[in-house]
């Protein structure tokens, strides 16, 4: 699989333990070190309603609209020691459990692609109102490439009843 030379993605990002606004704030700058993902818009910080594990405190969540050169491969090395060098431990973790940060990428361009360490677009993002909103704001008219609906669509369409609150510090 040969990457495009510049890929648009779609990054997903995610804190209930800790300073969740400056862990958010700092996977961001971390991110964008080096020119790796060039960052063209984040969308507000959302609260929202733990999904999968109810008993968890809320999460603050943001989707972040950037461009990068790496391949699909290197982006997911990257993002998980963006997120080690933030304090996840995922060995640790429940899944669906809490966690000072969540880099997740969303999309990787149009791929559709899937092995046993990513698969792109994230197998659940239309179905997770925590990340449709987010979305909506930075990307409203982009098309899944699996289902042929753009983010407003799914949102509109979106079984996830949990709240998604914008977040006022």
């Amino acid at each position: 699989m040969t990457p495009p030379e510049i890929v648009e993605v779609l990054i997903g990002l995610g804190s209930n333990l800790g300073d969740s606004p400056e862990l958010l704030r700092r996977a961001r700058v971390r991110l964008a070190a080096g020119g790796r993902v060039v960052l063209m818009a984040c969308s507000p910080l959302y609260r929202t309603e733990p999904w999968g594990k109810p008993d968890q405190p809320w999460f603050l969540n943001q989707v972040c609209r950037g461009y990068t050169s790496l391949s699909l491969h290197e982006l997911l090395a990257y993002v998980q020691a963006v997120e080690r060098e933030l304090g996840r431990r995922r060995e640790e973790e429940k899944p669906w459990g809490p966690r000072p940060i969540d880099v997740d990428i969303l999309a990787y361009g149009a791929l559709v692609y899937r092995d046993h360490l990513v698969e792109v677009p994230h197998p659940r993002l239309h179905l997770r109102r925590f990340v449709l909103v987010p979305l909506v704001d930075v990307a409203p008219a982009w098309r899944h490439p699996r289902l042929g609906k753009t983010a407003v669509a799914l949102l509109a369409e979106c079984p996830d009843t949990g709240r998604v609150e914008r977040y006022v510090p």
